[in-house]
């Protein structure tokens, strides 16, 4: 006959496995659902393929963002309070750049040149009223971009984010965490699919943008693990 565990220790165990599961390290990865009449959105598709993944010893959840001013910075804020992270990589689409940009600045400014997904334009609006003029991105830009060129990914530092939701998101969530000195986060912004690209050619295959947004994410954690900030090298642009 197979004796029970004792109550106490049942209980013991069980409050012990919620600990663990409590204490576990995240690192919240965002993508956002399609928006301007396109059908996919790359950068929610690179975030689903590295949820639950496990890089550095931290486990990625992705939440996929709604394309929409105001709203996105809602569930933003939801997903850092509930999961707590080490990191966060916020990732959107820009249809016109070929390479992985990994976003220098953030600035306080709504000046959409389309419509939201749920209609609204706004025109020169803070995103945060009375917040500061601009946040720059905590990630390791320049230690990310050098990895992903070394490793053979087209990638570059960018030195604007737009003005649309994307910055939106951004700004947002550099304002979120400014007083947490010790979780680095920024944004990158993802190419078309090729299949997106075809009149425009080019575009970069969803197995590379994963390859490349996984690199970024080990190379943030490694730093980070180690104490380390970001590499002096070259990164900026003239025009």
């Amino acid at each position: 006959m197979v004796k029970s565990r004792p109550k106490a220790m049942a209980r013991s165990v069980a409050t012990s496995a919620a600990h663990s599961r409590v204490r576990e390290p995240r690192l919240l990865l965002t993508g956002f659902e399609p928006f301007g009449g396109d059908t996919v959105n790359p950068s929610s598709l690179v975030a689903q393929a590295l949820h639950g993944q496990i890089i550095e010893g931290v486990r990625v959840q992705s939440v996929c963002l709604p394309c929409v001013f105001g709203q996105a910075i809602v569930e933003l804020n939801a997903a850092v309070r509930r999961h707590q992270p080490v990191a966060v990589l916020a990732l959107g689409l820009a249809a016109s750049r070929p390479v992985l940009s990994v976003e220098r600045v953030a600035i306080n400014v709504d000046d959409a040149r389309i419509a939201d997904n749920a209609g609204a334009s706004p025109i020169d609006a803070p995103v945060v009223p009375g917040a500061p003029t601009a946040y720059f991105s905590s990630l390791p830009i320049k230690a990310i971009t050098a990895a992903l060129q070394a490793a053979g990914v087209p990638a570059e530092v960018s030195q604007t984010a737009g003005t649309f939701v994307c910055n939106h998101v951004f700004f947002g969530l550099m304002h979120r965490l400014r007083r947490r000195r010790g979780v680095p986060a920024g944004f990158m912004h993802v190419p078309l699919l090729p299949a997106q690209a075809v009149d425009a050619g080019g575009g970069m295959s969803l197995d590379e943008q994963v390859r490349g947004v996984r690199l970024a994410l080990a190379t943030t954690l490694r730093l980070r693990a180690g104490g380390l900030g970001d590499v002096r090298l070259s990164g900026g642009a003239i025009d």
